[in-house]
């Protein structure tokens, strides 16, 4: 079933797609905040959301599985400033 979009919705569309990379990192940099906040079951649930976020950006697995052993917000707060730099 094929869905007709209006230009508007077709630009909007358009602008999240070619937008998709920043969006993310973007929510992954809003991860870190949450992580240093976190404590116990609600941290476990943040790293769910940033394992997700990283693949997402096509992070490798080994380096997502190193973060994570680590579990140290600042490693993370570092791989988010390498990958901005690299945006711009």
């Amino acid at each position: 079933m094929s869905q007709k979009y209006t230009k508007h919705q077709q630009s909007i569309i358009r602008n999240y797609y070619q937008n998709r990379e920043s969006i993310s990192l973007q929510r992954l940099s809003e991860l870190v905040t949450e992580l240093y906040l976190a404590e116990g079951k609600g941290r476990e649930k943040q790293w769910k959301f940033i394992t997700s976020a990283l693949e997402k950006l096509e992070i490798p697995a080994g380096r997502i599985e190193h973060l994570r052993k680590q579990d140290n917000p600042a490693l993370l707060a570092k791989l988010v400033e390498e990958l901005m730099s690299q945006q711009k």
